[in-house]
């Protein structure tokens, strides 16, 4: 078969097999289409497919179609980085400053710390810590992994719901949104390097001024044209913060925030979100799970990254669990609402991967910490609708669904 014939091939199976155990499944109520991706990019990955069949594994995801896939990866995630910038509202947040800052606050920070806490545990065995990593870095990273809240993946959780547009799930939306910024400052903060710090600084200086300049086009344009000048400045601000030391999603995410949702329109903004998850992110999460690996070696193998995994989840489900709950006595909630928006917050996904992808690329943690978080954010991704759809029955009949928190 040609190159061309087997990466058809690996598409197929990208697109067909989590497709089919989707629907054929049922799994729409624990686990969404977008997870069931995740899990079977895994499940091909060389971990699962890989040990099972090796030499149809080699066959099918050689250097070649891997290289392909990979593009495709970089360019799909590019977009829904960028996306995820442009749909942050900081208006609003602003609007309910004190709220959001302590919710938001407490709901990462605690996570953060209970993450570090596990990080320091994982650090004491041999395998887990990035050939390139310094302490801090591993520490603060696999933190910030525990407390991601990937707001994509919660505006569909919440569209679910069917409280997206009712005042509980924009206060959450608002909470996450807080969240959002906060991950990509510290991932900026992890990705400095002290021999590259001129360039790092000079394209912050340079990104600032173009910003400016970029704005006062983009206002100029008409809506059609905009859509063209936002890619190629995704793409420069992508190259520049790469080019930097920075990573290229640093530079895609902040190419999104500097830009207004209503320059495009929030019908063609949601079609194209729709369309990056339909067409691309398969792609992503295939590549994704041909990341992953198992083996730590000294014995231990799979049974560690399972362990390493439950320790991470624990720690991210409790710390976002205790924050909100914190957050509610500090601001005065009703009852129950603490739990619901806590587990609402602690849902991962798509952005946990983009981050732990980032971590991996910079050697900063280990195929085998990648993978055990990659497991986190599966788990805990997979328990929000289960755990909130009960709560919020609860709650409704006490009216807290429908107000709005000041």
């Amino acid at each position: 078969m040609s190159t061309t014939e087997i990466f058809l091939l690996a598409m197929l199976l990208i697109f067909v097999v989590p497709f089919l155990v989707w629907r054929l499944g049922r799994t729409e109520y624990v686990a969404p289409l977008v997870i069931v991706q995740i899990i079977m990019g895994i499940v091909l990955g060389p971990g699962v497919l890989g040990a099972a069949f090796p030499e149809y594994h080699r066959f099918v995801f050689n250097a070649d179609v891997v290289k392909t896939l990979n593009g495709i990866a970089q360019w799909g995630v590019m977009l829904f980085v960028m996306l995820a910038g442009v749909e942050l509202d900081l208006k609003k947040v602003w609007q309910y400053r004190r709220e959001s800052a302590v919710t938001a606050g407490l709901s990462l920070g605690l996570p953060l710390l209970c993450g570090c806490a596990a990080a320091l545990v994982l650090m004491s065995y041999p395998g887990w810590m990035g050939a390139s990593a310094a302490i801090w870095q591993f520490t603060l990273g696999t933190g910030m992994a525990c407390a991601v809240t990937a707001l994509p993946v919660l505006v569909l959780l919440l569209e679910k719901l069917d409280i997206l547009r009712q005042p509980m799930g924009q206060r959450i939306l608002r909470y996450a949104s807080l969240d959002d910024v906060a991950i990509w400052g510290v991932l900026a903060l992890i990705m400095l390097d002290w021999e590259r710090i001129g360039r790092q600084l000079g394209f912050i200086l340079a990104f600032a001024v173009l910003t400016v300049l970029f704005r006062r086009v983009m206002t100029r344009l008409r809506r059609d044209d905009r859509w063209y000048v936002a890619l190629a400045w995704l793409i420069a601000c992508a190259f520049g913060a790469d080019w930097a030391g920075l990573h290229f999603m640093v530079g895609a995410f902040l190419a999104g925030v500097v830009m207004d949702a209503d320059w495009f329109g929030q019908e063609q903004l949601d079609a194209l979100f729709r369309n990056v998850l339909l067409v691309l992110m398969p792609v992503f999460f295939l590549s994704t799970g041909l990341r992953t690996r198992w083996d730590l070696g000294g014995g231990m193998g799979t049974y560690a990254v399972f362990a390493g995994a439950a320790l991470l989840l624990v720690a991210s489900v409790g710390g976002k669990l205790a924050g909100a709950h914190l957050a509610g006595r500090m601001l005065g909630w009703k009852s129950g609402e603490a739990s619901v928006i806590g587990w609402l917050l602690q849902s991962k996904g798509l952005i946990e991967i983009i981050f732990a992808n980032i971590l991996l690329d910079k050697q900063i943690i280990t195929s085998e910490t990648f993978t055990a978080l990659l497991l986190m954010a599966v788990g805990s991704t997979m328990l929000t609708v289960p755990v909130v759809h009960p709560k919020l029955h609860r709650v409704r009949h006490t009216g807290l669904v429908g107000q709005a928190s000041s």
